[in-house]
């Protein structure tokens, strides 16, 4: 009961500014490297084309960047939501990737494949019984059976969509182009899909004060 009371008193602008300043930094590195070449310069190899250096302090700074949220959300809620750290792992990891092979493919998959996961988690919870949404939205919603099962169906497949724009533009489009679609595209679809649920969560929500009117 506490830590639920703890996550409904998260200031929901901090919650924002923690999930949006990685990819705010991200794309600012991207766009500006020289900004932060005292941080990163002094670890990339000499010699490298302008564009290289981009993806490269852009990659190393989204590294610090969700380390320093994780540990910011940490301190702050005492919780770290499942979605959030899954998200982290994968940018470390294919960060990494991409720092050891000075290769742009393995960042910009990241997304694909993370998306996909979380469609796949999903649906196949879905398809076996097992409703895996309020987990992976770490939501304090109080739903009945039937609207966990169709909002999962519908987040499982948005997830599936997001994979597919994400490698849509990585291979049609310019680094550039893919950094600002990672950090001010992504987000408000996200957004706009998640408000689009509106109608549907308070069509099946459970409300608590209904279970003490009758007594």
């Amino acid at each position: 009961m506490s830590a639920e009371v703890a996550r409904k008193k998260v200031n929901p602008l901090l919650k924002l500014v923690l999930e949006m300043g990685p990819l705010v930094l991200f794309f600012l590195a991207s766009s500006r490297p020289a900004l932060f070449h005292g941080l990163v310069g002094p670890f990339l190899p000499e010699g490298l084309p302008q564009e290289k250096i981009a993806i490269l302090t852009s990659t190393a700074v989204l590294m610090v960047a969700v380390v320093v949220a994780l540990i910011a959300s940490w301190v702050l809620t005492k919780h770290l939501p499942i979605m959030p750290v899954v998200t982290a792992v994968a940018v470390l990891f294919f960060g990494a990737l991409t720092l050891v092979f000075q290769d742009r493919t393995f960042i910009q998959l990241k997304p694909t494949i993370v998306n996909c996961l979380f469609g796949a988690a999903l649906l196949g919870g879905l398809a076996f019984g097992k409703l895996l949404l309020p987990v992976a939205l770490d939501s304090v919603m109080h739903l009945d059976e039937q609207g966990w099962r169709k909002l999962t169906l519908r987040w499982g497949l948005f997830f599936f969509v997001l994979a597919g724009l994400n490698e849509i533009v990585r291979l049609t489009q310019t680094w550039d182009f893919w950094a600002g679609f990672k950090s001010f595209g992504i987000m408000p679809l996200t957004v706009i899909f998640a408000l689009a649920q509106t109608p549907l969560i308070l069509k099946h929500e459970i409300k608590p004060e209904a279970d003490t009117e009758h007594f």
